[in-house]
């Protein structure tokens, strides 16, 4: 029953161009950089003011983000941004012929 109610979620991962399917899987790279963060203001909990914790913060995330990769699939990125509809990861080309249907 569950999978029945949430299936149009569960099946959203299709919407995407393949080449993104292997990052979507997983939020690791989000919880990394954070997990660092998190260890370091923990550390210094009471000791910095507010915005000097924010710094700190942002300068711990500027450092992560130099050992990022870039995404695989970059080029699809404008597509999925101007709404372009993916069916099993691949980009649907409308014909003509299609639309008259």
């Amino acid at each position: 029953t569950c999978l029945v109610k949430d299936r149009d979620a569960l099946l959203t991962f299709y919407d995407y161009p393949a080449e993104h399917w292997e990052h979507l899987r997983t939020s690791n790279p989000i919880e990394s950089v954070f997990a660092t963060v998190r260890h370091r203001t923990i550390r210094t909990k009471g000791a910095l003011s507010q915005d000097t914790a924010r710094l700190m913060v942002f300068k711990l995330v500027t450092a992560a983000a130099k050992t990022w990769r870039k995404l695989n699939g970059e080029n699809q990125l404008p597509k999925v941004i101007q709404g372009i509809t993916f069916r099993d990861g691949v980009e649907v080309i409308e014909t003509p012929a299609q639309n008259a249907a």
